[in-house]
């Protein structure tokens, strides 16, 4: 099952309580199965951007209130039988309320109580109507994959059209069709330029690794080999930068590069494992038979990338005539601590 993960620097609320406040609400709702093991402490912070004691101080309090149980050798499991707060049903539906209600109002969810933060996965439907938003990728695989992404996220209609493309459509002082534009990290500073005079901001996106990949991975014995393949370059050192910010010592990676040619056939023979995506999956397989581990992770879009866009469409919303902010670089801060949101994977 899949739980979505929030901790903010910046809030009053202490990391320590918005952390387990969340996992509490995960385990009521059911999106962690009664009986099922949870991630190491090492590898929820190294998810999460946070330390290590913070998380064993967490797991300790939901100890403690009976949510989770430790069993030898084996890790941390959530209660045959862990607590129900009163009114579960009630308490969840004013949440949601007021998620909506303060996203109407441009409020952040940092603004809130912690209860608020654990459903940070609410869509935003307080924006009025449906936002077109520009999508600029190199492929159409990549503008599929985030296309889909944003739309499941957001009350967006995505225009999606090729790098390549970007300049035949846009002329300076052209009359602001977009609400904003997103493109790959990778792709930003071409997509800025070319952008440039035309009033429209510019959110930049970043995709990771699931959990459940990380936890596969730390599981392998020390020294093992690792590559990263997928159908764009930049998809697969996104995939690579994901794998070594989670620092797991007991792998190495070797690189990362495409699915096809010469570049696959010597990345497969230098490595014990390949993390790629389903599409590409077979044609690793016909290189590597039996002689390396493949292990599928067809990624995440980071969740901040969306709360940003949201934040934005939902400024933008807040007054008739609202000034445009220029278009400028507007990143999603992936190596602070602060506003850091994952999906988490629980295990089995």
């Amino acid at each position: 099952m899949t739980m979505n993960l929030h901790v903010d620097a910046r809030s009053p609320i202490p990391i320590r309580r918005q952390l387990t406040e969340q996992l509490k609400h995960a385990i009521e709702s059911g999106a962690v199965p009664r009986d099922q093991t949870l991630p190491s402490i090492r590898e929820l912070a190294g998810f999460l951007g946070i330390n290590t004691n913070t998380v064993a101080r967490v797991i300790e309090d939901l100890k403690h209130s009976g949510y989770v149980e430790a069993r030898r050798g084996r890790g941390v499991f959530v209660a045959a039988a862990p607590p129900i707060r009163p009114s579960p049903e009630l308490r969840e539906g004013f949440l949601k309320d007021v998620v909506i209600r303060a996203a109407a109002l441009g409020m952040s969810a940092d603004e809130l109580a912690v209860g608020v933060l654990s459903l940070a996965n609410v869509r935003p439907a307080a924006i009025d109507g449906t936002s077109e938003v520009l999508l600029v990728e190199c492929s159409a695989a990549e503008l599929g994959f985030f296309a889909r992404q944003l739309e499941g996220h957001l009350p967006v209609r995505v225009d999606k059209v090729l790098l390549g493309d970007l300049k035949t459509i846009t002329r300076p002082r052209m009359p602001r069709r977009w609400r904003a534009a997103v493109t790959s990290f990778c792709h930003l500073p071409e997509v800025e330029r070319v952008l440039s005079g035309t009033g429209v901001p510019v959110v930049a996106l970043l995709t990771e690794a699931h959990l459940e990949t990380l936890h596969r991975l730390a599981q392998l014995p020390a020294g093992t080999r690792v590559g990263v393949a997928s159908d764009a370059v930049e998809t697969a050192h996104n995939l690579e930068h994901s794998i070594a910010n989670a620092a797991l010592p007991n792998i190495v990676l070797v690189g990362a590069g495409p699915a096809e040619g010469a570049g696959l056939g010597r990345l497969v023979r230098r490595v014990d494992v390949v993390v790629c995506s389903s599409s590409a999956a077979e044609r690793v397989r016909q290189l590597a038979a039996d002689r390396v581990q493949i292990m599928i992770d067809d990624r995440a879009l980071d969740q901040r990338a969306i709360e940003m866009l949201a934040a934005l469409l939902v400024g933008q919303n807040g007054s008739a005539t609202a000034v445009a902010p220029p278009a400028g670089r507007r990143r999603s801060n992936a190596g602070s601590p602060e506003g850091r949101t994952r999906r988490m994977r629980s295990h089995g």
